[in-house]
């Protein structure tokens, strides 16, 4: 399973997602989650629309956002694929759920039963992982499935992602 939140980094990840189901003639599966707002953010919006427009732009801008990751890994696996019949039939699904980031990642890795997890991760001081929490910090600590991190390198940007 290849977890991302497709962000300038997603295509160094994902190219140890392929390779390593290259190696084990695996199949991927991308994941990656959409948060919801905050029950505080929820009722500032709720005093000024009513809840019937809050759930309709809600709707709206949730199925928006699914539609654009969805297209960014359909992209980004069609650039690293390529013609390789090795590396264009590896992609098998693309799954992304709306919740808290590493919970989604782990629900669906169980629910799917698969064999790794395989996310990036930025280097943080000890300050920014002991007040914001990190998602693969989360992941690691609480997945009783192996868990490959790929560690990015600082600065690492690709455009288009």
């Amino acid at each position: 399973m290849y977890a991302t939140a497709m962000g300038p980094s997603a295509p160094y990840v994902f190219r140890y997602a392929l390779l390593s189901a290259k190696q084990y003639d695996a199949q991927i599966i991308a994941v990656s989650a959409l948060e919801k707002l905050s029950p505080f953010a929820n009722s500032l919006v709720e005093l000024h629309i009513s809840q019937s427009q809050s759930k309709e732009i809600h709707d709206k801008a949730q199925t928006q956002a699914k539609e654009r990751l969805q297209e960014r890994i359909e992209r980004l696996s069609a650039t690293e694929c390529g013609t390789d019949p090795q590396y264009a039939k590896r992609l098998a699904d693309i799954i992304i759920k709306e919740g808290p980031p590493a919970q989604v990642i782990l629900s669906v890795a169980k629910e799917l039963n698969v064999d790794l997890i395989i996310m990036g991760s930025h280097r943080h001081s000890a300050i920014e992982d002991a007040v914001l929490g990190s998602t693969t910090s989360k992941v690691l600590h609480s997945s009783t499935i192996p868990v490959l991190v790929v560690r990015i390198p600082d600065g690492f940007h690709e455009e288009g992602y």
